[in-house]
């Protein structure tokens, strides 16, 4: 049931991301002026994400008020972490999305409608995730994090305070956001965008209830988990190659659901076909870029999605901290780019 329930919550997000076309990278780009779809100024997909970033922290905090979960049991809210080991995981990230142009779930959304250049991207980073996990990379890995240790008596902001300043912190975040996401014109042009957006917002909040609720067991529960890619791309690569003795986890039945709703959702807006290579440089890019984002997802313990979205709706602390490495690994690398 729990499979299941992953699978369909990862289908709707397929739909969502491919229909709505939600992407940090292209709202940054757009952001930046790189973009020439929209008119300059507007950056209708980084409004989109702030939207959707809004509503997954309005829910999620509104489901642990009511008492239906806990989100200081996330397993992306860690009370010890590497400041320098996050911060630089999230460089790496950003600057590998950059490379690759599009993070991993974007992969996932681009490969299913026939984008063989995401395909080589998402092979890398399964391939990095696992260098750095288990792999060559690991003594790197674990060099890294252990630079300036920062133990912490709580992972979440929640935790500090009380219900009321929770509440004040959580409203003025999310009005912030939403004032940017709906007060300028570009999203609100796009009804398709703001309802991509706002669905993908409510999924963050509904893969913390399932996990906190469906298949639990009550000797040995698991931390609850949402939206996010780089060990659940990872898991579903190497659950093909040795999937003899091993049961489909929770991270195999997310990345198939995504695609299986991107795939769907590609055929239904006629939007499928055949993409490939244009250059051996281009090659390169997608692998390196691949690479870059494995390795820096595993450090940074998430993405663009798992912890630009599902973390920062937990508040947690660590979320900032990898969250702001992958903006600056991304703003830094698109303007070198744009000087080259």
């Amino acid at each position: 049931m729990l499979l299941w329930s992953v699978f369909l919550l990862g289908m709707a997000f397929g739909v969502a991301a491919r229909l709505g076309r939600f992407c940090l990278l292209r709202g940054l780009r757009q952001q930046m002026g790189r973009d020439t779809e929209v008119a300059a100024g507007q950056a209708p997909a980084l409004q989109a994400f702030a939207l959707a970033l809004a509503v997954a922290l309005l829910a999620s905090q509104g489901l642990q008020a009511l008492g239906m979960l806990d989100l200081s049991q996330a397993a992306i809210a860690r009370p010890s972490f590497s400041i320098a080991g996050v911060l630089i995981g999230g460089l790496l990230f950003g600057v590998g999305m950059v490379l690759a142009r599009a993070c991993g779930a974007r992969s996932l959304v681009l490969l299913a409608g026939g984008n063989l250049r995401s395909l080589v991207t998402l092979v890398f980073l399964a391939l990095g995730a696992q260098l750095a996990m288990t792999g060559v990379l690991t003594p790197l890995r674990l060099w890294l994090q252990a630079l300036t240790p920062l133990s912490l008596a709580h992972a979440t902001l929640p935790a500090y305070l009380s219900s009321l300043n929770t509440w004040l912190l959580t409203l003025g975040l999310a009005l912030l956001l939403l004032a940017y996401a709906l007060l300028r014109p570009g999203l609100r042009q796009s009804r398709l965008q703001w309802c991509s957006a706002l669905l993908i917002g409510l999924l963050v909040a509904a893969g913390w209830w399932i996990t906190a609720h469906i298949g639990v067991d009550e000797f040995e529960p698991a931390r609850l988990t949402s939206l996010s890619f780089i060990g659940p791309i990872a898991e579903a690569l190497l659950y093909l190659q040795l999937s003899v003795g091993r049961d489909p986890g929770i991270g195999l039945a997310l990345t198939a659901g995504v695609l299986a709703g991107a795939f769907l959702a590609a055929l239904g807006s006629r939007t499928a076909r055949w993409e490939g290579f244009d250059s051996t440089s281009r090659l390169a890019a997608s692998a390196g870029g691949g690479l870059l984002m494995g390795v820096g997802g595993v450090l940074a313990a998430g993405c663009s999605i798992g912890q630009g979205l599902s973390g920062l709706s937990t508040l947690s602390l660590a979320s900032f901290v990898a969250v702001a490495g992958i903006l600056l690994g991304t703003l830094v690398s698109l303007r070198l780019l744009r000087q080259q």
